[in-house]
């Protein structure tokens, strides 16, 4: 076969993943959708869980995968989300539901900003990762020491929203429709995320983790686009905890600590963190694990830890990774 025919047949290839890409999200979405009417509650519940544990694994990701940088304390983030929500909803705060998802975003990437313009300007890799560490277990001891915050029990009976529309008022109280709300905000999120990695933006994020000193020399302000980075990933990693909070009803210091942060890691690591969907795979993937080995304590951390090992050693770049080296195996098969 010659190379130009060789080309036609892999943008052919290419053209027929996309499509096929394509019509799986599709039917995916649309089974996502009417899963109240398809699984039992406990298992939507399992599904609710696995998409907001895919927001929080992209946002992870987006700091890691496409930036450079690594943070081992990012269920801080998921934290202040989860509490501000909760505590909200709990007291009756005057404000919208949707305001206060948005509001509980804005603090998150706020607090993202005050480490990232003090610490990013002077800290990168495991000093950087060690700083969030001790910042997360700081938010934890003034959490448990407050009170307002449900102290060392948490935050528990949380009410779900109700969200007036002017003319109508759309009821989430009952899980199904919480689901729903949830499924469809994942999306957005998950949607707005692409939009920022396949953009300019995105590409510049790419150029500072390749090489920050090129970067730098070619006019780029590697310190500013840092820090908007961890901003974006901080203020999405909130966002994931605003909307746990109302699906689970209770927060918990369990969520503040450094085994929390720990979760958007081995999700990324697992699915493929040189992937925008490898974080979503690597939760989907950790969240069946965990759902078929329950019966049996202990050996979903035995699976889990099997597995990473043998995908650090096999293929660094996660299930993503294998997928992709066997499908060009098989083409590179048909072309001989």
């Amino acid at each position: 076969m010659t190379d130009a025919s060789w080309t036609r047949s892999g943008q052919t290839a290419s053209f027929t993943d996309q499509y096929l890409l394509s019509a799986f999200g599709a039917v995916l979405v649309v089974l996502l959708f009417f899963a109240p009417e398809l699984v039992n509650p406990g298992l939507l519940f399992i599904i609710g869980m696995t998409l907001i544990q895919s927001v929080f694994a992209l946002s992870w990701n987006l700091l890691f995968g496409y930036t450079g940088l690594a943070s081992f304390g990012h269920a801080g983030f998921y934290a202040i989300g989860a509490y501000f929500t909760g505590a909200s909803l709990r007291y009756g705060f005057p404000l919208p539901f949707v305001v206060t998802l948005l509001v509980a975003g804005i603090l998150g990437a706020l607090v993202a900003y005050g480490i990232g313009i003090v610490a990013l300007k002077r800290l990168t890799g495991i000093f950087l990762a060690v700083l969030t560490v001790a910042l997360t277990e700081a938010l934890g001891k003034i959490i448990g020491f407050t009170p307002a915050l449900g102290e060392q029990d948490g935050l528990g009976n949380i009410p779900r929203p109700i969200i007036n529309l002017g003319v109508t008022c759309l009821d989430l109280t009952h899980s199904n429709a919480y689901y729903r709300f949830l499924l469809i905000a994942c999306l957005l999120i998950i949607g707005g995320l692409w939009w920022v990695i396949h953009s300019r933006l995105g590409r510049t994020f790419r150029a500072i983790r390749e090489d920050a000193d090129r970067a730098r020399f070619i006019g780029i302000d590697v310190a500013r686009y840092r820090v908007i980075s961890f901003m974006i990933s901080g203020g999405t990693a909130a966002l994931a905890g605003a909307l746990s909070a109302p699906w689970t009803r209770i927060v918990t210091l369990d969520q503040v600590n450094w085994l929390a942060s720990t979760q958007p890691m081995l999700n990324s690591l697992l699915g493929g963190f040189t992937s925008f969907w490898g974080p979503v795979v690597g939760s989907v993937v950790f969240t069946s694990i965990n759902y078929w080995t329950r019966n049996y304590p202990g050996l979903s951390e035995m699976l889990v830890g099997g597995v990473l090992v043998v995908i650090i050693l096999v293929a660094p770049t996660g299930v993503l990774g294998i997928l992709g080296k066997l499908r060009a195996r098989l083409l590179k098969g048909g072309r001989a």
